[in-house]
């Protein structure tokens, strides 16, 4: 695995992330700062933003939906659904001030 991120996370460390992207807007804005804590999918609730990897992508979105069986249901903000996820490493804290 080769992504700091998330190696980070699971080892229990509390990181800082910033990611491109527009589709969590006027939530986040792209690139702007969030702190990430350590999570499990099953720790999760409908409506956290999480970092996780969903279809080999990995990014922070929304929990749409939570399901025994299938894991979380992970979309943007603008109605997107990216799919079904376990892989989930981090949720969003604190949204850091530009």
């Amino acid at each position: 695995m080769n992504n700091i991120k998330i190696q980070k996370l699971l080892a229990g460390e509390t990181i800082i992330s910033r990611e491109a992207g527009n589709s969590m807007l006027p939530i986040l804005k792209s690139k702007q700062a969030v702190r990430l804590a350590p999570i499990t999918w099953e720790a999760c609730q409908v409506g956290d933003m999480v970092y996780c990897k969903v279809r080999g992508n990995v990014f922070t979105h929304l929990v749409k939906g939570k399901n025994e069986k299938r894991g979380l249901l992970i979309g943007n903000n603008h109605g997107h659904i990216n799919g079904w996820t376990k892989q989930v490493y981090g949720k969003v804290i604190e949204i850091l001030k530009d």
